[in-house]
């Protein structure tokens, strides 16, 4: 199955060169890949995994393992942002 994988901020260090300006990866995974699955190959440390939302709903943390996607789903993720 298709999905769309995207990494805002300082993720984006983690995609492919190709990828890094818009940020976009459109991957082919196996049906019922979980969200740590999709990301296990990027190898992001999950300290900086913080907001994760699949088509704009919010995963909480401990679904991460169980959550599973469909074709067509968007995966975004946000590390943490601080700011003043």
């Amino acid at each position: 199955m298709k999905i769309t994988l995207k990494l805002f901020a300082t993720l984006t260090d983690y995609l492919p060169a190709a990828s890094r300006y818009t940020n976009i990866v459109e991957l082919e995974v196996a049906d019922g890949a979980t969200i740590l699955q999709v990301l296990e190959p990027y190898q992001l440390p999950p300290a900086l995994v913080h907001l994760v939302l699949v088509n704009g709903k919010y995963i909480e943390p401990e679904k991460h393992a169980s959550q599973t996607l469909s074709d067509g789903d968007v995966l975004a993720i946000w590390p943490p942002i601080a700011g003043g």
